[in-house]
């Protein structure tokens, strides 16, 4: 006879009616009982075991705004004295929240690498567009003006180019992947210098500003941490090339945004395709936006229809192996 108690789970309504039953078959004999996610705040669960932060829960918040339903979830969180483990669909754990859980003793788990192909893929659509002069041709366009790359509007040949890539988890490898096949040389930055079996040349974190110069495209994929936060700072942008952009896809803290907007200002840097930002959402006011020479995209990189059931398998793998 099972004498357990039932396992309280907070996830919200559609995560349940879309994996309630594949949660039930992952525990066996192991009860649990949904409790569904506030919408809003006031009515807040609590004494929740295992938590579940889906993509509808997050919703338009982001880790410096945090909206309903969200907020109330983390009331939930932060009432729930015998949580043990919350499970996030972000690839990252870098929000507030998840340090304060840590603090507590609470394990916390991400879904890094369910959007990992999708990213890459962004990153690299983001570059593709640089080096043809997307901006530059969207902009005559718009004011319906034919000028064809031509002379000094030559854009330079992707193969030989060098692409510094900052972070070589799977987004990073995947990207390395696509920029090798199109004949650019990679060179990975990463936590360690030791070199992998991939053949890459690799550096470490801290030795970014020795090789900046070298970067014809400096993309970043890296978490953010104590080590990257702040790592291209207005050294690294000086050093760089004047024909050379960046590409920013891992976190807005990772770059020093007043030193970069100051590089593509004065035209140090070529430019740049940034989803990522100091402060999320955007201000309004923000040079980013009206500067002729960058990209800018509200921290979409790793939006797809794909990821939900990849975040959803995820999730579904640590909790077979949590009832283990």
């Amino acid at each position: 006879m099972n004498t357990q108690q039932p396992l309280r789970i907070l996830l919200s309504e559609q995560t349940l009616d879309r994996i309630g039953g594949a949660v039930a078959q992952t525990l066996g004999q192991r009860a649990f009982e949904p409790v569904i996610a506030a919408q809003s705040h006031g009515n807040e669960p609590a004494d929740i075991d295992l938590a579940f932060i889906s993509r509808d829960v997050t919703g338009l918040s982001t880790k410096h705004r945090v909206l309903e339903p969200l907020e109330s979830f983390y009331v939930s969180l932060r009432k729930s004295p015998r949580l043990a483990w919350v499970h996030a669909h972000s690839a990252g754990a870098d929000r507030p929240i998840f340090g304060e859980l840590k603090k507590r003793g609470i394990r916390v788990t991400t879904s890094s690498g369910a959007n990992g192909q999708v990213v890459a893929q962004t990153a690299l659509a983001g570059i593709l567009a640089l080096a043809r002069e997307f901006p530059r041709m969207f902009d005559a366009q718009r004011k319906q003006a034919w000028t064809p790359l031509l002379g000094s509007l030559l854009p330079r040949d992707l193969p030989g180019q060098t692409a510094v890539v900052v972070g070589w988890g799977p987004i990073g490898r995947q990207l390395a992947g696509y920029l090798q096949m199109l004949g650019l040389t990679v060179i990975a930055v990463r936590s360690t210098a030791a070199p992998g079996t991939d053949g890459v040349e690799t550096f470490a974190f801290e030795d970014l500003a020795e090789i900046a110069g070298r970067a014809d495209w400096l993309v970043l994929a890296c978490p953010l941490s104590d080590r990257t936060r702040g790592l291209v700072d207005a050294d690294v942008l000086a050093r760089m090339a004047p024909h050379a952009r960046l590409v920013n896809v891992a976190r807005g803290e990772v770059v020093v945004e007043q030193a970069l907007i100051d590089a593509l200002r004065s035209k140090a840097l070529a430019g740049a395709y940034l989803d990522v930002f100091e402060h999320e959402p955007l201000a309004g006011q923000s040079p980013l936006w009206n500067l002729e020479n960058v990209i800018v995209t509200p921290h979409s990189a790793g939006h797809s229809d794909g990821n939900e059931a990849r975040v959803d398998r995820i999730f579904l793998d640590y909790l077979r192996d949590w009832r283990q």
